[in-house]
């Protein structure tokens, strides 16, 4: 009866624990597609308010504008990512029918362990990517804001242009 009672603790834990990543999954999935929203709006803000500046500026900007795209790309790769293992699968119902419930309790600890290495893989090559492009984005907004600030304080100053008017007689003529 303790070994039911242990098992039972067991596997509960461990289908707690893969919800648990299941959920973190799910909640980088949420903040990848924040990211990608803001950084789509940041873009041409960023882009519009360095109209008529000096052309090094501009040409400077390309940096933070290719770390944006660079950071979208990696945030929808977070996206492509396949789907995680929720552990037993429907079609393994019928075979458990015919097990005890000591042996179905560990066929499922075993079915949340294996379903939790197989996860691993999958959420630590998003987590890299994510903090990548979290690395990435910063830099990118910290070097457009310096780009934004610099074009504030050299505005370039438009010179009037002086005309010289002359009148020109008829008698000239």
């Amino acid at each position: 009866m303790e070994d039911l009672r242990l098992l039972e603790f067991i596997a509960v834990n461990s289908k707690e624990i893969l919800e648990k990543q299941a959920d973190s999954y799910r909640q980088q999935h949420s903040y990848a597609g924040t990211i990608i929203g803001i950084t789509a709006l940041f873009i041409p803000f960023f882009l519009n308010s360095l109209v008529r500046t000096y052309h090094i500026i501009q040409f400077i900007s390309v940096v933070p504008i290719a770390l944006f795209i660079w950071v979208i790309l990696l945030m929808l790769s977070i996206f492509r990512t396949k789907p995680l293992c929720q552990a037993y699968n429907v079609e393994k119902y019928e075979v458990l029918l015919t097990k005890t419930y000591e042996e179905i309790l560990s066929n499922e600890i075993e079915a949340n362990t294996q379903s939790f290495s197989k996860n691993k893989i999958i959420i630590e090559k998003g987590n890299k990517n994510y903090a990548t492009a979290v690395r990435l984005i910063t830099i990118a907004l910290l070097f457009s804001i310096v780009l934004l600030f610099t074009n504030q304080f050299f505005k370039i100053e438009k010179v009037p242009i002086r005309f010289q008017v002359e009148n020109i007689n008829k008698q000239s003529l």
